[in-house]
């Protein structure tokens, strides 16, 4: 019974502790706003007018502290608010900064991309697909030429020869003509000779 009794004063003790601990460190200088007003609300004291309506009587000079606390409050959400909208703003210049540079490299990278896919020709810029098109074409036009040009030449030669084979013949024949002629002028002049040999 004595231990029962002992505990039971232990107990209590430390709950009435407990307790007169928490009333210390409640005040109207701790916690936040809302527990401050909490506070005040248990600290304010109840009386009845003369009417029969019930009022809270709060004393001032914790009004004028809460007060103060949440002015405090305020400033400190106040510059908080002020240099995160600072830090948004300087993010927001940043970030505007960087979308410049990155149009600027995308163009100079679409330039970059242009002039590597297409070639100078008589200082104009030509896509690569265009130049080798045209680059071929002028292959091909050579190429034909080339055929057209040994063709004709061809031709020319057999013509050439054909012509120095018919000259070759017409001289054969000339000189053939030309040694019978001779031959006509010297039989002709033999058997005038002879006549005028008989006539003597």
């Amino acid at each position: 019974m004595k231990t029962l009794k002992t505990t039971f004063f232990i107990l209590f003790a430390t709950f009435a502790l407990t307790i007169q601990a928490q009333e210390q460190t409640e005040s109207i200088n701790e916690g936040t706003i809302d527990q401050q007003f909490e506070y005040l609300l248990r600290k304010s004291g109840n009386f009845k007018g003369t009417n029969g309506q019930s009022y809270e009587a709060v004393k001032r000079s914790m009004l004028l502290k809460l007060q103060a606390n949440a002015i405090d409050s305020l400033n400190t959400l106040q510059g908080k608010l002020n240099t995160t909208r600072n830090t948004v703003t300087a993010q927001q210049k940043e970030i505007d900064d960087l979308k410049t540079n990155l149009e600027k490299t995308q163009n100079s990278l679409s330039a970059t991309n242009a002039e590597k896919d297409s070639m100078s020709l008589f200082d104009m810029q030509m896509s690569k697909t265009s130049y080798n098109i045209l680059l071929w074409s002028i292959i091909a036009g050579l190429f034909a030429l080339l055929l057209i040009f040994i063709y004709k030449f061809k031709n020319s030669n057999s013509v050439t020869k054909s012509a120095k084979s018919a000259l070759a013949e017409v001289e054969t024949e000339f000189e053939e003509h030309r040694r019978v002629a001779l031959e006509r002028e010297q039989k002709v002049r033999r058997q005038l000779q002879d006549e005028i040999n008989k006539h003597k």
